[in-house]
C-alpha cells in the first residue's frame, strides 16, 4: 500500500490500522477514527481487496474500514 499512496499518505492513514478477519468475501478492517475509516474506504477499499485477494489467495468484494471506537 505504500508504493501506492506514497509514504506521507500511508503514514497518517494507516497508522495502526488492523486488518482484523475476513467472513466470507468481506475484510473488516479498523481505522484509528471515523475520518481515517471514512477516507481509506472511498479512496484505497479497491486496492486493499486486490492486494489481500492476492495474498490470502481468495476473493476478498467488500473491504468494511471500521474506526476502532465500535470494537468492543
Amino acid at each position: 500500500m505504500a508504493l501506492i499512496v506514497g509514504a506521507r499518505t500511508f503514514d497518517r492513514l494507516f497508522a495502526g490500522v488492523r486488518f482484523d478477519e475476513i467472513d466470507g468475501d468481506i475484510l473488516f478492517v479498523y481505522a484509528k477514527d471515523e475520518g481515517t475509516a471514512a477516507q481509506i474506504e472511498d479512496e484505497f477499499a479497491l486496492h486493499i481487496s486486490i492486494i489481500a485477494s492476492k495474498i490470502l489467495e481468495r476473493k476478498v468484494n467488500i473491504v468494511m474500514v471500521l474506526p476502532r471506537q465500535l470494537v468492543s
